[in-house]
This record gives structure tokens, C-alpha cells and sequence, in this order.
């Protein structure tokens, strides 16, 4: 059973940084598309970024200039980079690994930006 560990949320001032970083266990890291998620509160959980197999990525237009997505396959972990964050990217943040019709999800990492 595939087991996701997220890590690196907390509380940041507008304008401010925080590193994301979700490590997976099992066997093939390399064949799995990694995404990161969000969920405000009573909204849905939505797409933020994802990284493919390949290395492509894609963000939402929200984020687009502000985070960044990267894996290192050698360690099974899964980053995002946010920088100039905003009041709005408040939400508990999740870490999915898919490959065809498996998904495994964290348990995500609270990301509050307030001053």
C-alpha cells in the first residue's frame, strides 16, 4: 500500500514562501504522475500543479509565476515552491500520486497566509 507523508505547511505573511514536500513509499515513483491539491474550507478540492512521468507540468492559472513543481525520483518526493503567496491560497494542501485509474492521496498540510 502506497503511503504519501506531506510536509512543510504553516502559517506565512502575504507575500511570503513555503516549501511543500510529499514523500512516497512503494516501488516505481518514477511511472507516477504527482499532483498537488488544495481545499478551502466548504469548497471542493482543486487542482493546483501536477507533474507527469515525463517531467511536464501544470498549474492552475492562480499560481502560474508564483509556484513551481518538482520531483527527485532518486528520494520519491514531490515539491512545491510557493512564493508570493495570498490570503486566498489558505487551504489544507494534498499530495496525489495517479497512474492510470490508481490514485493514492496524503493527508494533507495546512497552509494558512495571514498577517
Amino acid at each position: 500500500q502506497v503511503q504519501l507523508v506531506e510536509s512543510g505547511g504553516g502559517l506565512v505573511q502575504p507575500g511570503g514562501s513555503l516549501r511543500l514536500s510529499c514523500v512516497a513509499s512503494g516501488s516505481s515513483f518514477s511511472l507516477y504522475n504527482m499532483g498537488w491539491y488544495r481545499q478551502a474550507p466548504g469548497k471542493q478540492r482543486d487542482l493546483v500543479a501536477v507533474i507527469n512521468s515525463d517531467g511536464t507540468t501544470n498549474y492552475v492559472d492562480s499560481v502560474k509565476g508564483r509556484f513551481a513543481i518538482s520531483r527527485d525520483n532518486a528520494k520519491n518526493t514531490v515539491s512545491l515552491q510557493m512564493n508570493s503567496l495570498k490570503p486566498e491560497d489558505t487551504a489544507v494542501y494534498y499530495c496525489k500520486q495517479s497512474l492510470g485509474f490508481r490514485a493514492y492521496w496524503g493527508q494533507g498540510t495546512q497552509v494558512t497566509v495571514s498577517a
